[in-house]
């Protein structure tokens, strides 16, 4: 009965720590780059209330997930430096509570945060992504154009099944182009039957008509071309006008992990580099971990006799954060230039941290 109500008295410091630590670090993110865009879109576009307010409300998401990780490490390192403050951590190591029974609240609550981040992550910060875009494009600066899209990707599905997938290198604006195309259709079992490439393909009267290409069968026992037939011009089958086809391509940050996986699948079987796509996926799972990772680092650490102050505590976290989003920096930029995995470059920071955070909770528990 006293270590449930120990855990939940943890449990609480912890939270309520770590909810201050969202709105204090969000603050901080929005007076520092949400407002001064906001202060250009007034400025530059005459932006209305009404548009300020929603690109306001769909900016919070993409702040407050990386604010996740920063907010658990202040509240382990705060909380736990209250605790030890205020020997209250002494009183209950005499009552023969070990330190890993003391740790375990603000770990469990580390790890439903990172799982909950990852949702978050999936689920609405895509969606308030692409709205915030369309919002700043479409209302904000009144672009009623086309601008220049590359790799774009059209599919057609039908009962979940994928009937057709349109690969393109490059819409060009000017020239009202589609460039270095690829077009395949699939059969009821998912597998490619017919493929049709072209150099490029041009908008007129309303239908896209290919140029320059070549049409392959594929064999449905080999998978290998059964015969293949060159042509100078041929009609595109998609109805989508440059208009729609450039609205429907998104930006990375805009997609979920399953339509990063299907995209880097589909620019994979078009020998395009998926680097950064790669990159953007694993990171959608390895920051919000750091959630995790933070609560082992931050628990020991506030243990200190010198983290005893909420002073201490805040600097201290700002040093550790930098120091991880500096790792996180340098993986990212490995990743993308090929130099190491995508996988094993974005987990970097989180693997240092791991490592770190059971050194520390190790000699903590001595």
């Amino acid at each position: 009965m006293h270590i449930r109500i120990l855990d939940k008295y943890i449990f609480r410091e912890v939270l309520l720590t770590f909810l201050f630590g969202i709105c204090a670090f969000s603050a901080v993110f929005i007076g520092s780059g949400t407002l001064f865009k906001i202060a250009k879109y007034i400025t530059d576009y005459g932006a209305s209330l009404q548009s300020v307010a929603k690109i306001f409300v769909l900016g919070l998401p993409k702040v407050v997930i990386w604010t996740f990780p920063m907010s658990m490490l202040l509240a382990t390192l705060m909380t736990f430096g209250k605790l030890s403050g205020n020997s209250e951590i002494t009183a209950m190591k005499s009552c023969g509570i070990s330190f890993s029974r003391i740790a375990m609240p603000a770990l469990v609550l580390g790890f439903i945060v990172s799982i909950g981040a990852v949702a978050f992550n999936e689920y609405v910060v895509p969606w308030a992504n692409t709205a915030y875009r369309n919002v700043v494009y479409y209302e904000i600066e009144g672009n009623q154009g086309v601008k220049s899209q590359q790799h774009v990707i059209l599919k057609e599905i039908k009962d979940g099944n994928m009937q057709r997938l349109v690969y393109a290198r490059l819409y060009d604006a000017d020239s009202q182009t589609l460039q270095g195309i690829t077009m395949q259709d699939f059969d009821e079992q998912g597998r490619v039957r017919h493929v049709e490439n072209a150099t490029y393909a041009d908008y007129t009267n309303n239908v896209w008509t290919m140029h320059d290409g070549m049409i392959y069968d594929i064999s449905a026992e080999e998978g290998e071309s059964e015969h293949s037939v060159r042509f100078s011009t041929q009609v595109l089958p998609i109805s989508a006008n440059p208009k729609q086809i450039v609205r429907e391509q998104k930006d990375p940050e805009e997609l979920t992990m399953k339509e990063l996986r299907a995209e880097i699948n589909i620019m994979k079987s078009q020998y395009v580099n998926t680097n950064k796509l790669e990159a953007e996926l694993y990171q959608r799972v390895s920051v919000p971990m750091a959630s995790l990772i933070f609560a082992l680092i931050g628990v020991p650490l506030g243990l200190q006799p010198t983290r005893n102050s909420s002073s201490a505590g805040f600097a201290m976290s700002i040093v550790i954060i930098f120091v991880y989003y500096a790792l996180m920096t340098m993986g990212n930029a490995l990743a993308r230039s090929g130099a190491i995995l995508p996988l094993i470059a974005v987990w970097i920071p989180n693997i240092v941290g791991i490592i770190a955070g059971f050194f520390l909770i190790r000699k903590a528990s001595r």
